[in-house]
């Protein structure tokens, strides 16, 4: 008994040690977890990019003279919040940073007003003129229909009263360029903080991408489209917006993840939308006899709208599932496509479904990346705030 004892301590110290006795930069070690390099020196460098610093440079925060904070800190003068946010005009484009890398953007918080499916979110990684990421800011951060709808993920969360932090680690080696493209009529606010740190990257280092789409109502009756990519990388994540047409369950569909060239047949084969998203049946409580929301740090059916139905025509859905312990990796190419798909005849035959689904598509790839068609316009399947 001593002897087993003394043997699990001795594998769980190896646990704890292995970070550093696998990996001499504490940055980039992908064994390590979340917390298991913190107690490590490393000679990056920490930046953030804000209004009160849209630089991010070393010893420059705080210095501003002009802002939306200016009045309110008259009896006070630099340094007590005159820039804490900015003023995006209505039909612009501002820019929330530019860097010179080598870097790895670390943590993004913001909280935008105005309408989330009108205000287009784009990064650009080293100098390239077609974005990586591309969406509406709403949907990249799960929350596609315009209203507030906590979320509490790992990578993704969500928190009262509108604030927006994504945790993807956005590696960059040569310079990162972020912008907010407010497409609405109306001027809007931007509250934000983009978080961070200058160091080397390994070689094999990827980049990360995301990628709106929209089809309202479907284009093929039954199957939706959720990513096209060109390349090679790993599938991270999906976030649908899913708006029912017609009554009835309507998450009876699979996904399918077609690798390297699949082509009527895929490798990863699901078998249904709530058994993907991690659910089960229906996602219906049995006591309630309602759909049960539900977030956690890898999936969740976050938003119901209306929550006191079911079954019913017009229902709106959030859901997420990200592959943090499973990404779905590829050598030269990945097609994801989700089914619509129900009951008819008391359960006894599948039926196609017509209905309004949305997508943000998340991976990390090698560049050149395949140029993304046009995005969608916001206008048919928006919830207005």
């Amino acid at each position: 008994m001593k002897l087993l004892l003394r043997l699990g301590l001795a594998f769980f110290s190896l646990i704890l040690a292995g970070p550093a006795l696998r990996a001499a930069d504490p940055l980039t070690d992908p064994s390590a977890g979340i917390l298991g390099n913190l107690y490590r020196t490393s000679t990056a460098l920490s930046r953030s990019l804000s209004p009160e610093n849209f630089s991010g440079e070393k010893g420059r925060g705080g210095m501003a003279v002009e802002g939306t904070g200016k009045n309110a800190a008259r009896d006070l003068g630099p340094g007590w919040k005159i820039s804490p946010s900015v003023v995006i005009k209505a039909k612009s484009t501002f820019t929330l940073g530019c860097i010179q890398g080598p870097g790895c953007i670390q943590q993004i918080w913001m909280t935008p007003t105005g309408n989330w499916r009108r205000s287009i979110l784009r990064f650009y990684w080293d100098d390239e003129t077609e974005p990586s990421v591309e969406c509406p800011v709403g949907d990249f951060f799960a929350c596609g229909w315009g209203k507030y709808c906590q979320i509490s993920s790992l990578p993704v969360c969500v928190n009262p009263g509108s604030a927006f932090n994504c945790y993807w680690p956005m590696p960059f080696r040569k310079s990162a360029r972020i912008t907010l493209e407010n497409t609405d009529d109306r001027d809007m606010v931007l509250y934000y903080q983009v978080n961070y740190r200058l160091a080397d990257l390994p070689k094999d280092t990827a980049y990360f991408h995301a990628q709106f789409r929209q089809e309202a109502p479907l284009e093929h009756k039954g199957r939706y489209t959720i990513a096209d990519i060109e390349g090679q990388g790993q599938y991270v994540g999906t976030y649908l917006a899913w708006e029912t047409l017609s009554p009835g369950w309507w998450g009876e569909g699979e996904i399918k993840f077609y690798l390297d060239g699949d082509k009527d047949f895929p490798t990863i084969c699901g078998t249904g939308t709530e058994d993907y998203f991690c659910g089960s049946y229906d996602f219906e409580n049995p006591e309630t006899k309602k759909y049960q929301v539900f977030s956690t740090p890898y999936s969740g059916l976050a938003q119901v709208i209306p929550p006191d139905q079911i079954y019913e025509a017009g229902q709106k859905f959030g859901l997420y599932r990200w592959h943090l312990t499973d990404p779905v990796r590829f050598q030269k190419n990945l097609k994801v496509t989700i089914q619509a798909l129900s009951w008819q005849n008391e359960g006894r035959r599948y039926v196609q479904r017509e209905d309004n689904i949305s997508s943000v598509a998340y991976w990390y790839q090698t560049e050149p990346h395949k140029k993304s068609s046009t995005l969608p316009s916001p206008a048919g399947s928006e919830s207005k705030q």
